[in-house]
């Protein structure tokens, strides 16, 4: 039987990687750091995802699935042996642990097979994926090896799924929620074996240009729908609910159509303006799906890295400037951005917002533009000038 070893059984790794691979017919084996969810794998050798969406819930039922404990080296290099498909889904600070088992299981592997060959899939949502890959594995293995070898796979995640409540986890461990969207966009030529024939996989050849659409028009979108819509509706916890103003889905609109402009003029055979208008209009709608419960604080916390120099705000003014295109929606929505405060649902911030929020109140404005989005006065002159209007016009409307 077709094999995927997937590290990472958290929410993507069970809702979207393993449920589509299983679906397509392979097995799958799970590494995680929980216990108890390896110990329920190994258990029931199934799960259930719950499709959440206003139509009402749908249940697909996983089954062929195992598990092994990221602490059981000796097992984990002996699947690593034996087979060609490895994904991961566990996050950038988590990768180094897993990159450095991987690497030794494949030199074990390659020194036994000379001519076998590994494809991995990275399930991450980390820019230039396949260059990190590659830097860590160079600790265990040569350069021509990692090249000639390894596919080192980039996707593009576009899948949303919701929090789930400390209840709702215990009432079952294994069960998962997600949106029905359930489509991976993937490196077509980084594969080192065949393409594998499941349902659901959408290979590109030009995968750069896909994984700038999800940071600048997906990631974006939801950046500019929070920061905007939180401090016209501070009352409000739902993404859905803030949408429902047809100003906050107009302004989150306009900042998206931007975005694409840019995007167009980088890529204009991968994209044009009607397939990106009908995905930002796609995108709209998902985004406001009442069953996945998705909050206003999720989609905005985490300040630092999503007002960060190459994020999805940032980041396109970066690639307008390139581009020579039009980025002050853009520059309103970042600039929203520096006073987003919506907490989650104790009443709290996110715990590194509230040490952005301290910098902040030190500093003035311009000081913190600097800080953390890496304009400086002389480089970017003309951002910053345009960053402090647009400050003022955010303080008047919304009364800060």
């Amino acid at each position: 039987m077709k094999k995927l070893l997937l590290f990472g059984a958290g929410k993507i790794g069970r809702s979207f990687i393993g449920q589509l691979f299983s679906r397509g017919g392979y097995e799958v084996i799970f590494i995680d750091i929980s216990r108890e969810v390896i110990d329920q794998l190994n258990l029931r050798r199934s799960y259930d995802v719950i499709i959440k969406s206003d139509l009402g819930n749908e249940i697909i039922h996983i089954n062929n699935v195992s598990g092994l404990h990221f602490s059981q080296t000796e097992e984990i290099m002996g699947e690593i042996r034996s087979t060609t498909l490895i994904a991961t889904s566990v996050g950038p600070a988590n990768l180094p642990q897993v990159l450095d088992i991987l690497g030794r299981g494949l030199k074990k592997r390659f020194n036994m097979e000379k001519n076998s060959r590994v494809d991995i899939i990275i399930a991450e949502n980390l820019r230039n994926a396949a260059d990190f890959f590659s830097d860590q594995l160079k600790r265990n293995l040569p350069v021509q090896v990692i090249r000639d070898r390894i596919g080192l796979i980039e996707t593009s995640i576009g899948k949303m799924v919701p929090i789930m409540t400390n209840e709702e986890i215990q009432q079952d461990i294994l069960r998962v929620y997600a949106e029905p969207y359930n489509t991976l966009i993937l490196d077509q030529q980084s594969f080192k074996n065949p393409l594998p024939a499941v349902d659901g996989l959408a290979p590109k050849l030009n995968m750069k240009a896909w994984v700038d659409r999800k940071s600048f028009i997906h990631n974006l979108g939801h950046a500019a729908t929070a920061y905007y819509g939180y401090l016209k509706h501070p009352e409000s916890p739902y993404l859905y609910q803030i949408l429902a103003d047809r100003e906050v889905h107009e302004f989150a609109r306009s900042v998206m159509r931007e975005a694409a402009a840019v995007l167009i003029s980088l890529y204009p055979s991968e994209f044009s303006l009607s397939t990106l208008n009908d995905h930002i209009d796609d995108l709209l709608f998902r985004f406001q799906n009442k069953a996945l419960g998705d909050t206003v604080h999720r989609v905005g916390r985490d300040l630092n890295r999503k007002l960060g120099p190459e994020d999805r705000l940032a980041g396109a003014i970066r690639l307008a400037l390139k581009t020579g295109d039009p980025y002050q929606k853009i520059l309103y929505a970042l600039t929203c951005g520096f006073y987003f405060r919506a907490p989650d649902q104790t009443g709290n911030l996110f715990p590194d917002d509230q040490e952005f929020v301290k910098n902040f109140m030190k500093n003035d404005f311009m000081n913190s533009l600097e800080k953390v989005c890496n304009f400086n006065r002389i480089e970017h002159d003309e951002v910053i000038r345009k960053a402090m209007d647009t400050n003022q016009e955010v303080i008047s409307k919304f009364q800060i």
